[in-house]
């Protein structure tokens, strides 16, 4: 099937290339001229583990292509989606500003029937809009279909091509055969397809993201409450997660959640609830709690040397909210980085990946380091906000020697509390006895 894709961010560009890689030929537009002109290069615009060699193996058997003309896309498909933007506006709403000035384009472009898919994660009534948006344009007729993602950043292409489930909003049975044409390789190895109005799709969306920032604070909030009473939360988690109706994932307790999903997600809901007079009272709690948890070890840093940060050279271990991306949109080494420049430290940082992205945004207000022992020269004390896998066994006697303080402070749990603690370190992490 001949497939567009209007937008090459990281829904997009993940979901073409999936698409390409079940035989069919995709279309990827961008109005960002360079970065077609790179795709169509074979560069990847975005870090995500083994994207790079099935966009390359899908562009040399020209079923992957790149261009800034709609129109062009447009008339060799009959599938379009929509992968916009939709970022929080000031009052937390998602702006579909992206969404409806393309939906407007196509309806203007059309001159055969097309489905019209919803990828982008959008508010509930979305469907409707877009619908409406292009009916005001043309005549021909054309469905809206709402199909959200369920990926996982660092594990994009795993989770696309390997899905748990795939959720299609659709009215008409024309467009649910066509969904099910296009994730037929899928169903066929037994994932389930699952059939729904357009406004369940949607806020299907929401919800799942919603639920799962809820059950990451939730285990933040237990670890802070492990520290008061001298329990220890990866017992708790282990016997919690035990439980098949609770489950292991996400139950890392940490210095919370950050990422393009969860937080604009939280509040987008939040939003929508108050639009209809209905106050989201978890989300509210989860949302603020989540803001403290992401700087709770500032003051214990702070606690550690007096309470005077001046002058003081504390490194950073990553950076991107997460391991395995470059993604850096609410991360909390960022939050953490900010409140301690303004006490006065000096921050040496490393991350390998997602540098190129933070120097955008800080430039020379902080260093930047090599590799993870360089960060160390004459640190006072070591700050871990990412838990990238090559930090989870260091060489404790090089840290040692590197650093002016033995003082780990740690946002991810990186450490089973005997290492640090064998190597002399001071040793603070979450939901777990303070290493002295």
């Amino acid at each position: 099937m001949n497939i567009t894709i209007v937008g090459t961010g990281y829904v997009g560009l993940v979901t073409g290339t999936t698409l390409a890689e079940m035989g069919n030929s995709v279309y990827c537009v961008d109005i960002d001229e360079k970065k077609v002109e790179g795709m169509k290069q074979g560069i990847v615009p975005i870090y995500e583990p083994n994207l790079e060699e099935m966009f390359l193996r899908n562009i040399q058997a020209n079923r992957l292509f790149f261009t800034t003309d709609l129109k062009e896309a447009l008339d060799k498909s009959e599938v379009i989606y929509l992968a916009l933007p939709t970022p929080p506006g000031e009052d937390g709403s998602a702006d579909l500003s992206y969404v409806l000035k393309v939906a407007g384009d196509i309806g203007a472009m059309m001159t055969e029937y097309k489905v019209i898919v919803n990828k982008s994660t959008v508010p509930v009534g979305t469907a409707d809009k877009v619908r409406e948006t292009i009916a005001a344009k043309t005549d021909i007729p054309f469905d809206v279909v709402s199909n959200p993602e369920f990926l996982r950043e660092g594990f994009a292409v795993e989770d696309s091509m390997n899905p748990a489930r795939v959720v299609v909003g659709a009215g008409s049975q024309k467009a649910r055969d066509i969904m099910a044409d296009i994730y037929q390789p899928f169903t066929n190895t037994g994932v389930p397809i699952i059939f729904m109005d357009e406004k369940s799709s949607e806020l299907t969306k929401y919800a799942a993201n919603s639920f799962l920032a809820v059950k990451i604070t939730f285990m933040n909030e237990i670890a802070n409450y492990c520290e008061k009473v001298g329990a220890d939360v990866d017992k708790v988690r282990l016997g919690m997660g035990s439980d098949d109706r609770i489950g292991h994932r996400f139950l890392f307790p940490g210095i919370g959640y950050g990422g393009s999903c969860f937080p604009k997600d939280v509040k987008a809901l939040i939003k929508s609830g108050k639009q209809e007079d209905f106050n989201f009272k978890i989300l509210e709690a989860t949302e603020s709690v989540n803001q403290q948890q992401k700087v709770i070890l500032v003051s214990e840093i702070e606690k550690y040397f007096d309470g005077i940060l001046t002058g003081k050279r504390i490194a950073v271990w990553g950076l991107a909210f997460k391991a395995n991306t470059d993604d850096i949109r609410e991360a909390s080494s960022l939050d953490n980085i900010k409140i301690l420049l303004e006490k006065g430290a000096e921050i040496v940082a490393y991350d390998a990946i997602a540098e190129e992205n933070v120097r955008k945004i800080l430039g020379d207000k902080i260093s930047y380091a090599k590799d993870m022992y360089s960060a160390l020269d004459g640190a006072d004390c070591l700050f871990i906000a990412t838990e990238w896998p090559e930090f989870k066994n260091p060489n404790f006697k090089m840290m040692a020697e590197r650093m002016n303080h033995r003082a780990i402070f740690d946002g991810r749990n990186m450490f089973p509390l005997e290492l640090p603690e064998s190597n002399g370190f001071f040793y603070k992490s979450i939901g777990r006895r303070t290493v002295k």
